[in-house]
């Protein structure tokens, strides 16, 4: 069955827009909406006004009724596992179990320049998003948790209280480095989320990924398949390349937008969406 979100980061937009957007996906069909975790505008411009992502998923989750939410995706270097585990279990609670927690390793350099925020080597960042998906777990399952690692430690831990989602909201990672960042999807990620207009690309790493579960003993299909894709006036080349996508096995389809009016132009093509 095919999964149909949408995506209008909380860019270059007003509050109203956004609340357009997450009205539009929860009244229109759509399966769930998502913001991003930028604390500058990124694209052309890196100077534009933009709205921080965790905080929108609290009033996300108060507008709307039945949609997924989520914000896609976290940096892990932006913010403490722990902090973003209690943030997470806020937000499951305040949308009665709708959460969706994506997370990546971050690559926006010059916000972590600017902020003064340490912004580590690629693999380091991965190795760090590795270890949060275990602190994480780790606090919405266990009672007390501990952990020993080299970028986070946690003693006797107190999560309190759990998510209403069991064992936990599922985990979307995001990335597509085929050596190491795939390799900790295939170990930690509920679902695996990458942008693309390439369905050959998406394909060959969807199949090293499948490599990285059997090396670990995980059924990859326990994985599910998600691409993030932008809707830029075009129907019919939106389409096609959705039609490739679903082809190649990607079964969640997140639509992203840059304007409220490309939300309701993609809002009418969703019944052909579903229809792939």
């Amino acid at each position: 069955m095919i999964r149909v979100d949408l995506k209008l980061a909380p860019q270059n937009c007003t509050v109203e827009d956004l609340r357009h957007i997450w009205r539009l996906a929860d009244d229109a069909g759509f399966d769930g909406v998502w913001d991003f975790d930028h604390f500058n505008s990124i694209g052309a411009s890196t100077t534009g006004p933009v709205f921080e992502g965790w905080t929108l998923l609290g009033a996300m989750a108060a507008l709307t009724k039945r949609v997924r939410i989520g914000c896609m995706v976290t940096g892990v270097t932006y913010r403490h596992p722990a902090v973003v585990a209690k943030m997470a279990v806020t937000v499951d609670h305040l949308s009665n179990g709708r959460l969706d927690v994506g997370i990546g390793a971050a690559w926006a350099v010059n916000e972590h320049e600017s902020l003064g925020i340490p912004f580590p080597p690629n693999g380091s960042r991965i190795r760090a998003l590795q270890e949060a998906c275990v602190v994480m777990k780790r606090l919405w399952t266990e009672p007390r948790a501990s952990y020993q690692g080299t970028h986070y430690r946690l003693s006797e831990a107190v999560g309190e209280p759990k998510p209403l989602q069991q064992p936990h909201p599922p985990l979307w990672i995001g990335g597509e480095g085929e050596k190491l960042m795939l390799r900790v999807v295939a170990r930690h990620a509920d679902v695996w989320n990458h942008t693309s207009n390439d369905p050959q690309k998406s394909a060959r790493l969807s199949r090293i990924l499948d490599e990285h579960c059997a090396a670990i003993g995980r059924d990859p299909t326990a994985i599910g398949r998600s691409v993030q894709f932008f809707y830029a006036g075009e129907r019919e080349m939106f389409l096609r390349l959705a039609d490739g996508l679903v082809k190649e096995g990607f079964t969640k389809l997140v639509c992203g937008v840059r304007s409220v009016a490309d939300g309701d132009a993609v809002a009418r093509l969703l019944p052909r969406l579903r229809a792939l």
